[in-house]
């Protein structure tokens, strides 16, 4: 048995929207299950095999903070998080490094259909540093995303506005592994008051 953390893949959650187009309600803290909407995401990430997750904060940081159940997760802050996905990539990545992790299993807080089944595919892509896993929806990539460390500068380098590592995945295509998860998960955001439905 391995400590817990020292496990090669750390799970990176993405949670510090804003929810512009909801009111301005913090999408970690919207209602799934009777929870905030990162306890359910973090227990994604730990039912599919993550022991270390990081947890990035940005509006309502402090809410989140008090209002949900996180423990065993490292909080990551990001003051810039109004600049957009990419800046909560950038520190996301920071804050993994100095740590065991050779990989970031990276999830967005407002996707409450992609389920552990899928992360887990993906997890078990991994073959390394170098490796770059991405799911895929009916062919089209989305997320989950495994960033190996040997590609960690170079996505936070390029990682802008709402672009988070897509032009560093676009720019790399060749080198992704894809795993369909269409079968087992349903990639759709939580962006408006329409997709509010999709919350239990």
């Amino acid at each position: 048995m391995t400590d817990r953390n020292e496990q090669p893949v750390a799970g990176l959650l993405l949670a510090a929207g804003g929810g512009r187009r909801l009111g301005g309600r913090p999408k970690a803290l919207l209602e799934h299950r009777g929870r905030p909407l990162v306890e359910h995401a973090v227990a994604v990430l730990r039912a599919a095999g993550c022991t270390r997750v990081h947890v990035v904060l940005g509006a309502g940081a402090d809410a989140v903070r008090e209002r949900a159940e996180l423990p065993g997760c490292v909080l990551v802050d990001n003051p810039h998080w109004e600049q957009g996905m990419g800046t909560s990539l950038r520190a996301g990545l920071d804050s993994l490094a100095g740590t065991t992790a050779r990989a970031a299993l990276v999830s967005l807080v407002d996707q409450p259909g992609i389920g552990p089944e899928a992360v887990a595919r993906v997890l078990a892509a991994h073959q390394g540093e170098s490796s770059l896993v991405s799911a895929a929806y009916d062919g089209v990539r989305g997320h989950p995303v495994l960033l190996g460390a040997a590609h960690w500068a170079g996505i936070a380098a390029t990682a802008t506005g709402d672009r988070g590592a897509r032009a560093y995945l676009k720019a790399h295509e060749q080198e992704i592994t894809f795993v369909e998860c269409g079968d087992v998960a349903r990639a759709f955001d939580i962006d408006t008051e329409a997709d509010l439905v999709h919350l239990e």
